[in-house]
């Protein structure tokens, strides 16, 4: 089977991906947007590999094949732009208004998935995966890592890095 299209599709969103990457951390608390990032890619690449290892995810198509059996790019680029961009957005929120804005990211890119798992390669759900598990483990993938830079902005409330 020819994979150039997606191939094709998948380098363009990392390449787009990576271009926004700086603006979200190169900003005013470098320091906590930093963090952000590494919770985010530590934490979805650990439950990628869990859900791929347990058998409901495959990934055809993914850079690094020999090396990860994780797709690289969505683990380390595309879900922590998105997490950043998140996390930016309900920096001063209350709790209800960061949950309600939770949807704006998480309906579009479990929609996405769903389209890409049925029209392409670059992803198979197995063992009864669904969109609906998709869209729960966003969920609670985001609140998880924002309730996370809470607590750290918490602890580090002396010397807060921002207002």
């Amino acid at each position: 089977m020819n994979r150039k299209p997606e191939r094709t599709i998948l380098s363009v969103v990392t390449f787009i991906s990576l271009s926004l990457l700086p603006f979200t951390i190169l900003k005013r608390s470098f320091k906590d947007w930093i963090i952000v990032y590494l919770v985010s890619c530590i934490g979805n690449a650990f439950a990628d590999s869990l859900l791929v290892s347990n058998g409901y995810l495959k990934y055809r198509v993914r850079p690094f094949k020999k090396n990860f059996a994780i797709h690289f790019p969505f683990d380390f680029i595309h879900y922590p732009l998105l997490l950043l961009y998140y996390n930016q957005w309900t920096l001063n929120s209350r709790p209800v208004a960061f949950i309600l804005k939770l949807f704006p990211f998480v309906i579009p890119q479990a929609i996405i998935e769903t389209i890409v798992e049925k029209n392409t390669d670059l992803i198979t759900w197995r063992k009864g995966w669904t969109w609906y598990h998709s869209f729960v483990s966003l969920l609670a993938k985001f609140l998880l890592c924002r309730l996370i830079i809470a607590v750290i902005r918490k602890i580090n409330i002396e010397k807060i890095s921002t207002t």
